[in-house]
Formats: structure tokens, C-alpha cells, sequence
């Protein structure tokens, strides 16, 4: 991705992943997995929320493909939480991006009474 313009499905994802992540307890849990694979009792001691809250958010989490589930193959009722490092990466990348200042340009008015003075005088906007 570069300085181009982004796409309307590269903005929806941005904005699907910024709404998630705006949830306070939701950036704790994906801090707390950042730290490596935890299960739902190792989450909820270290947040001190209520199992059906850590459910919640989780998945929220996991439907916008943040966070990985996996159950524990000789006992399915244990849980296990990882990163998808592949959405986690493009999410980065494309928060960067968006947010880069150096994609900030400066650009003369055109429309308004500022664009017809700037028209009629010849006049260019300084950016300094």
C-alpha cells in the first residue's frame, strides 16, 4: 500500500477494526494474548472480568479475525486464545498507512469566497 488513495473496502475494514478495538476491556484481552497463548480462566484472572464479559469481547475479537480459537483436543471444554498474526499484521499496516503523516498535503481552497479571492488575484496559499 502506498500514498494512494485507499479503497471503500480497505476503509470499511480499517474503521470495523478501529470500532472494535475502541472497547477498552478489548484491548486489554488482546494485550494479555499478545503476551501468548491464554486460555479463558488465565484471562478473566488477569482482567478481573466475568467469564460471560471475557466471552463477549472475545468474540467480538474473533469475528473481526484478530484472535485465533483453538480447543484442547482431549478436552474440548478448555479454550485456548491466540493472535492471527496475518490479520494483525495487515490491520498495522494499514492503520500506519492511513494514519502516516506524511501522506498530509497541502492543497488550495477551490470553492468558496477563499477560492474565488485566490482565483481573482492569483494568489497561492503558503504552507510554511
Amino acid at each position: 500500500m502506498d500514498n494512494a488513495e485507499f479503497s471503500k473496502e480497505q476503509v470499511t475494514d480499517l474503521a470495523r477494526w478501529l470500532k472494535v478495538l475502541a472497547e477498552p476491556n478489548r484491548l486489554l484481552l488482546l494485550e494479555q494474548i499478545i503476551e501468548g497463548v491464554q486460555c479463558n480462566c488465565e484471562l478473566g484472572n488477569a482482567l478481573q472480568l466475568a467469564p460471560n464479559l471475557i466471552s463477549h469481547h472475545l468474540s467480538v475479537l474473533r469475528e473481526v479475525g484478530l484472535v485465533n480459537v483453538e480447543r484442547d483436543p482431549k478436552d474440548a471444554r478448555w479454550v485456548y486464545y491466540s493472535i492471527n498474526l496475518k490479520a494483525f499484521e495487515d490491520f498495522r499496516q494499514t492503520f500506519n498507512t492511513f494514519f502516516d503523516p506524511d501522506r498530509i498535503q497541502s492543497r488550495r481552497i477551490m470553492c468558496g469566497p477563499q477560492a474565488f479571492e485566490n482565483l481573482r488575484f492569483g494568489i497561492e496559499k503558503r504552507t510554511d
